[in-house]
Parts: structure tokens; C-alpha cells; sequence
């Protein structure tokens, strides 16, 4: 159990709070990035030595984001996870989805009075359930001690320092100003808020419609028909939030759910679109997988959605129409002239 007080949330941020990031693919890349702007020292774990010995001699990633430069005097890097959270104040995790039980069941060290943040976009496979709920209900972390950032942000424009937008959520709005300023710097503005649910689940869910989005391309649909669709896809994400965790002061149109959505619908640096636009265009799942070489979360959310909606029966068609394809394997062309008749 926790015995967390407020003097110990105090505790947590001050100057010399210890940020720790976990992951090392393209968006944890990003963050260690943008946490060298506002930190003295960063904790990363990083899967492999040889990762690690390589980003000491030519400071950047070799695999995920070789554009991003880096400061290794100023990073603590580890491939043992459970001593980079034992020195940390501050968790980030970065894993993605399908692989986060998997790096989890490895974790010995407690959680007891960290804060954790979660920049993970998507839901966990094998429980159909989010990352906060995973903390929440297996570590028993109370709500209180756990952060959301997203978007939007592709880790390819903060490489290049171009002016993004991260949301940051948190239970209380104080805490989130707090988490915030540890990634403010001349290149990324923060906006802070409370609907932890909201922004978790519309980042799952824009994954999805990105996918829609590429694949649309793909099959030979124009610019008309993409605003149609994405237009739709707004309007499910209400639907599916509204319905299953309503909220008053929610606001979807801001810059963390519709710009997120937006931005990973449209720009060539989403993963997610590219797969859609490979299936397409023709290739395989299994095929369009290999070649990219990164894991597209839309792909697992699609069927994650799909049995969470079983409970809550909220009109989805894109999101129906995307597990249809991805996961019962129909001929896009066919799922996508059905879908085409069903759009206003």
C-alpha cells in the first residue's frame, strides 16, 4: 500500500528532481532530447550495451531518430531498468504497447513514491486495458501520482526543433504545471490539463483513424473523401469518450485530441498512416510490418477497441471498419466501399 502524504508529492518536484525515461525508440529519443534542455541529468533505460556504448561515442540513437543530438555527459543510461527507476523521482515510460508486459514482468524495484508518466499511445493487448489503469489496478498507484503527455508531436520535428505542442495531464492541475516545465524549452510549448481518461484514450483511438486515413490514400481515395473521414473520426472519439467515462469540463477540440488526431491523420512522418497506406496500396499486414520496421499502435488498438466497445455499443464504423480489415483480415477496397456509404 501507499503512504504517500502530500509532503512527500513536494518532495517529488524540486530543483534537483531525477527524470527517468523508459524506452529507447523514436519518441523516447524525443523526450530524453527535450529533457536535456530543462534537466542537469537524465536517466534512460536502454534495452542494449551496445545501444548505450554507441550513443557515448557519436551522441545519438543508431537506430530511432539519428537526427536527434544528444549529450551523453549529461545522461545516465543503463540497460538494467529496475536501477534507473530505484534513482529516479520521475518515470516516464516509452515502451510501446505490445511490448510493455513483457518489460514490466522484468520490474523488481517498487513504485512506492515515484511519480509515473505515461507517453505510451496505446492500450495493453493483453488486458484491454490503458497504461494508467495498468498502474492504477497492478501497482496500486494512486491517480494522484500519475501523469499523461501526447501530442502533438512527431519525434522526427522535435529532431529538428521545430516549434511543437505537448499535453500534459495530471489529476490535479497543479501537479501538471509542475510535470510541465520539465519539457518546455524554446522548441516545445506545453498546455496542461485534468481529463487523464480523455487524452489517454483519444490517443489509442487516432491511431486508429490514422491507419484509416493512409489506407484510404492508399486505395485511391482523394483529398474530398479524407476530410470526410477524419471529420467522422472526431465524432467517434467523442462518442466513445463521452459514453464511457463522461465528463463535463471535457474539451475535445483542443490541441492534444483533435490536433493529435489531425496531425497523425496527415503528416508523412505518422507511422501509423504509412502502414494504412501500405495495406492500401496491396501489401500484407505481416508485409507491411517488416518493412517498417516500427511498431504501428493503431494496429493493436483496432482490436483492443473493438472488445472494450462490446460493453458500450458506441457507433464506430471507422474503428469497426479497421478491425474488419486488420484483424479479420477483409479486402480493403470492399470494407472501405462499404464504409464510404455509411459517411456523412
Amino acid at each position: 500500500m501507499w503512504g504517500i502524504t502530500a509532503k512527500s508529492m513536494k518532495s517529488i518536484f524540486h530543483n534537483n528532481t531525477k527524470y527517468a525515461v523508459i524506452g529507447s525508440g523514436s519518441w523516447a529519443t524525443a523526450l530524453i532530447k527535450i529533457l536535456q534542455n530543462t534537466r542537469d541529468e537524465v536517466l534512460w533505460y536502454v534495452r542494449d550495451q551496445h545501444m548505450i556504448d554507441f550513443i557515448k561515442e557519436n551522441n545519438h540513437n543508431p537506430q530511432y531518430l539519428q537526427a536527434a543530438t544528444l549529450d551523453p555527459s549529461r545522461l545516465t543510461m543503463s540497460f538494467d531498468m529496475n536501477r534507473i527507476i530505484r534513482d529516479a523521482d520521475v518515470i516516464i515510460f516509452c515502451i510501446p504497447s505490445s511490448y510493455f508486459i513483457s518489460e514490466m514482468i522484468t520490474l523488481t524495484e517498487s513504485l512506492e513514491g515515484k511519480f509515473v508518466v505515461t507517453a505510451i499511445k496505446g492500450l495493453i493487448p493483453e488486458r484491454n486495458i490503458s497504461v494508467t489503469e495498468y498502474f492504477n489496478r497492478i501497482h496500486n498507484i494512486p491517480y494522484d501520482y500519475i501523469g499523461v503527455i501526447a501530442g502533438p508531436v512527431h519525434a522526427e520535428e522535435v529532431a529538428m526543433e521545430r516549434l511543437s505542442y505537448l499535453s500534459v495531464t495530471c489529476k490535479k492541475e497543479k501537479t501538471a504545471r509542475k510535470l510541465a516545465e520539465a519539457f518546455t524549452c524554446p522548441y516545445i510549448q506545453t498546455s496542461v490539463g485534468t481529463d487523464i481518461y480523455g487524452l489517454e484514450y483519444a490517443v489509442v483511438l487516432k491511431n486508429i483513424y490514422a491507419i484509416a486515413s493512409g489506407m484510404s490514400r492508399g486505395l485511391g481515395y482523394g483529398d474530398n473523401f479524407q476530410a470526410v473521414l477524419v471529420s467522422c473520426a472526431y465524432q467517434e472519439i467523442r462518442s466513445f469518450l463521452n459514453r464511457t467515462y463522461p465528463d463535463k469540463t471535457r474539451n475535445t477540440s483542443l490541441s492534444g485530441i483533435l490536433g493529435d488526431l489531425l496531425v497523425t491523420s496527415y503528416s508523412q512522418f505518422s507511422r501509423n498512416r504509412s502502414f494504412g497506406n501500405m495495406i492500401g496500396r496491396g501489401y500484407s499486414i505481416k508485409a507491411a510490418q517488416l518493412e517498417m520496421n516500427m511498431v504501428a499502435e493503431g494496429f493493436y488498438a483496432a482490436s483492443c477497441i473493438h472488445e472494450l466497445n462490446k460493453k458500450y455499443n458506441v457507433d464506430m464504423p471507422i474503428a469497426e471498419a479497421m478491425y474488419r480489415v486488420l484483424h479479420e483480415y477483409r479486402s480493403p477496397a470492399i470494407v472501405f466501399k462499404a464504409l464510404s456509404e455509411q459517411l456523412k
